[in-house]
Formats: structure tokens, C-alpha cells, sequence
């Protein structure tokens, strides 16, 4: 893993000593061969930087240092200490004065394995807020006319997650569409080129289309295409719907897949049963899939996707970042009714509670939904945003 350790020392401490128990230290929660020293001069750089308060009487070295730190990152400060030599005090009155001003942190103390383990979640959750640097976003036309909550604020997603949003228009994709196959299939996979141009041409890591639009202009759906491509490692969310898509890219970024894009149909705030629905599912997400229309408009190509039975984490940011929804459940079974979208996933919250954000709080209509349970790591990665 991509970590740095820093060290903090008092000049009145024995350095033999502490050095080795330094060494013992480190080497305990297996972190030797990433120490740094005192050396700074590249903090900031890494999917977790440390500082190892190795000594008391390193509070008024810290308060000398932070200016230059804040230059040079505006993540949480972790505080890593053994203990030892008045160790946890001093990190403690750091932490403190890192609070009275307005910034946050955290001491890392404890047992060994409780260490490891906080130090591996926090570096999958660096990890992950590095590969969405420098990521480029496409919205294909305009969020749909509905999704009247579902804009984000592009200045505040460049500055706290380093990801540009690229206006592309619809009639752009249009026009490299041209003339599309009447047939459903034949249709599906030539918008599924075509977007496959679109992303090429303005280098795009992911896109939302307004989808809908298609209906009428080619008499088809955008749902394969957006399968395919998110199977392929480009995030493609529906709907013009930005929030949803920067959710995407976040589980992108820490598992490799960009989840299931659906809407509630029904909550049962007694039992804590949801059931969601969408025509598209990425196809590396579920173990088989049917095609069938799109369900609303009865025309072109819709997916009805069986995803493993399981746990499942339920994801959403809001587009300007101030706010998430992170729920865990079990995916409890697939269905295919008539009269919904074509997939369609029934999910029992862990936490019967959060049923009652989707009916007094929800953030927008659609939210992502991923294998496995992810809330505790999640919650990191948007902590350290701000």
C-alpha cells in the first residue's frame, strides 16, 4: 500500500532509545520500510501519510510544522503513537489544538491488530480518493427534465474530489449515431459505438446520457450500451443524473465496479424491505441477464439482471458533496414483475432505521447499489473530503 510514516520527536528524548523502540514498534504493525523521518517534504503525496508521535514534548514542533502541512494537504491528520514516552498524551493535546481550529484528526492507538486493521481501511480509502484525480466526467445532454434535484456543483466536485465535468451535447452524440438499425439489438449495439466515440473523443472516464432522448430521436434505449461500457471499466449512468454518476465513479474507485444505478419502487418502513428497479445493470454485476424492452416506453432493449443473492452496501453522494446516504443489506432475492423497470432487486436493510431517510431526506431518486458490505470504508473516503 501506498503509506508514509513521519516521525515527531523531542530533542530531550534519547534517540538511541527511542529509535529502537521505533523499530520494534513499526515493525509490530508491519510498517517499517515506509518511514520517513522527519523528512516533509513530500507529505501529502501518498494514500495515507502518517506522523508517528514518537515522544511527549512534540506539540510545539507539530504547531511549527502545520502551516507547511496544511500547504501540502488538506486531509485529516492521523496521529499514529505506541504510547510509550508520553506519546499519547502529546498526540492527544495536538489533536486538541488541531480541533480548536477547525481541522480534523484522529490518534491511532491501541492494540496491534486494531491498529493494522485501522491503518489498511484508511489507505483503501486513500487509494481510492487518488485513482479519482485528474478523472474527467461527461453529462450527454442535460440531467432529464424530471431529475430537478440532480446537478451537482462542478466547482466544488473539481476542488474536493479532483474530477473535471465536461458539458457534451446531445446532439453531438446524435449526430455520430447518423442512421441507426431499426432492429433492437442491431440499434443497441451501434449506440453502444457510438457512445464508445463520444468517450474517446473527449477522453472520458465516465458519463451520464440523457437517456430518454433516444426514445424519440432513434426509436431505441441507451440500456446495453451503458451495460456494456460499464462492464468494460467506463462509468455510464442514466438519465443525465450527476450525483448518481460521481457516486458510480466513487465505487468505481474502490472496488473496481460501478454498481447498480436503480430507484426505490417500494420501502416497507416496518420491515425494513426495499425494492429497487432500473433497465440497465452493469453485465459484470450479476451471474445472468435476459434482454426485453425498455419497460416505460415498451420499445428497443431493456435488461432484466440477476445479481448474487448477498450482502450489499446502498450508496449516494449529492452533487455538491455535502451530503451521503450509506446503508448495509442483503440482496434477498431477484424478481421479474411485468410492471417494473426490467431489473429488479428486493434488499433487506440491515438497519431498519435508514428506511425512513428514502421517505423524509433522500437525495434524489436514484441510488447505487454494490456487492458486499462497504459502509465502514466509504464513510473514510467522505470524511476526508471535508
Amino acid at each position: 500500500m501506498n503509506i508514509a510514516v513521519y516521525t515527531l520527536t523531542s530533542e530531550l528524548h534519547d534517540e538511541q532509545a527511542v529509535n529502537g523502540v521505533t523499530r520494534e514498534f513499526l515493525s509490530s504493525i508491519d510498517m517499517t520500510g515506509v518511514l520517513k523521518g522527519s523528512d516533509y517534504s513530500d507529505y501529502g503525496t501518498h494514500a495515507l501519510d502518517l506522523i508517528y508521535v514518537r515522544t511527549g514534548g512534540t506539540e510545539g514542533i507539530f504547531k511549527r510544522l502545520l502551516p507547511t502541512l496544511l500547504e501540502q494537504s488538506r486531509r485529516p491528520f492521523y496521529l499514529l503513537t505506541s504510547g510509550k514516552s508520553n506519546s499519547l498524551a502529546a498526540s492527544m493535546e495536538i489533536l486538541s489544538y488541531l480541533r480548536q481550529n477547525g481541522l480534523r484528526g484522529e490518534i491511532i492507538h491501541g492494540k496491534t491488530a486494531y491498529i493494522r486493521q485501522r491503518i489498511a481501511l484508511l489507505a483503501k480509502a486513500g487509494e481510492a480518493l487518488q485513482r479519482l484525480q485528474g478523472l474527467r466526467l461527461g453529462i450527454v445532454g442535460e440531467p432529464s427534465d424530471w431529475l430537478i434535484s440532480s446537478h451537482a456543483d462542478k466547482r466544488k466536485v473539481q476542488e474536493l474530489l479532483g474530477i473535471e465535468l465536461v458539458d457534451v451535447p446531445m446532439q453531438e452524440l446524435l449526430d455520430v449515431l447518423g442512421e441507426t438499425p431499426q432492429e433492437p439489438m442491431a440499434g443497441a449495439r451501434h449506440i453502444h459505438e457510438a457512445l464508445k466515440v463520444i468517450v474517446e473523443r473527449h477522453q472520458l472516464q465516465g458519463f451520464t446520457l440523457r437517456c430518454f432522448d433516444l426514445l424519440t430521436a432513434v426509436h431505441n434505449t441507451g440500456c446495453w450500451g451503458l451495460a456494456k461500457l460499464n462492464a468494460e471499466g467506463t462509468v455510464a449512468g442514466c438519465e443525465g443524473d450527476v450525483p448518481t454518476l460521481l457516486s458510480m465513479t466513487i465505487v468505481q474507485a474502490l472496488l473496481g465496479v460501478s454498481g447498480f444505478q436503480a430507484n426505490p419502487a417500494t420501502i416497507d418502513p416496518e420491515t425494513g424491505e426495499l425494492l429497487f428497479a432500473h433497465c440497465t445493470i452493469p453485465l459484470n454485476l450479476v451471474e445472468r441477464y435476459e434482454l426485453d424492452t425498455h419497460y416505460e416506453s415498451g420499445i428497443g432493449v431493456g435488461i432484466r439482471g440477476y445479481m448474487k443473492e448477498g450482502p450489499v452496501t446502498i450508496f449516494k453522494v449529492s452533487g455538491d458533496l455535502s451530503r451521503c446516504f450509506i446503508a448495509e443489506g442483503e440482496l434477498i432475492r431477484n424478481q421479474a414483475k411485468p410492471d417494473l423497470c426490467r431489473t429488479q432487486q428486493v434488499i433487506q436493510l440491515k438497519d431498519i432505521d435508514k428506511t425512513k431517510y428514502f421517505l423524509t431526506e433522500p437525495i434524489g431518486n436514484h441510488h447505487v447499489i454494490m456487492p458486499g458490505h462497504h459502509q465502514e470504508v466509504l464513510s473514510e473516503m467522505l470524511k476526508a473530503l471535508g
